[in-house]
């Protein structure tokens, strides 16, 4: 809540200013520029085989975990004592792997985004920042990033996602 009224700030400042000192203002939207790029599928594609593939690492944990509960709780009640607690050890440190897999999974994904948006997204802000400068804009603002918005509110006119995608070479449609 803070950013958006952070950012209504602002933009309420840099409308002042541009209505005082001419300034041009526009704004593109980032997540629509690079749905629209040839390498938003393939970025898709890849973050969705690694999703997939640590998925499956996770359940064959999971299942060998499973078993080992399952061969446990089937031991005879004759079972000495201490194999019982053996087994039970082994479970328990199957449990820890288990979550460690989990936590390191998620860094994993979220470095594979990185890796793989990084240079997409300095592109993208090249390009914004190309077309800023051939046409004359003295600010550009997102329009939102992640679901939350930034402008609340722009004309049409002042959207220059279109000319950034052409500046990259990427057909509007």
């Amino acid at each position: 809540m803070k950013s958006k009224l952070f950012f209504v700030l602002v933009l309420s400042m840099a409308a002042g200013l541009a209505s005082a000192q001419n300034l041009k203002i526009a704004y593109a939207d980032v997540e629509y520029i690079f749905s629209k790029m040839p390498e938003s599928k393939q970025i898709e594609s890849s973050l969705q085989a690694h999703q997939t593939q640590l998925e499956n690492q996770l359940k064959a944990k999971y299942d060998e975990y499973q078993q080992k509960l399952t061969a446990l709780q089937n031991l005879p009640a004759t079972t000495p004592d201490a194999v019982q607690r053996d087994r039970m050890n082994e479970l328990a440190q199957l449990e820890q792997n288990i979550q460690t897999f989990q936590q390191d999974a998620q860094k994993s994904m979220e470095s594979k985004r990185g890796e793989l948006l990084d240079p997409v997204y300095t592109k993208v802000g090249n390009s914004i920042n190309s077309v800023a400068e051939e046409n004359g804009f003295d600010f550009v603002f997102t329009a939102g990033v992640g679901g939350t918005d930034i402008v609340l509110y722009a004309n049409e006119q002042y959207d220059i996602s279109d000319l950034v995608l052409k500046k990259m070479g990427v057909a509007v449609n």
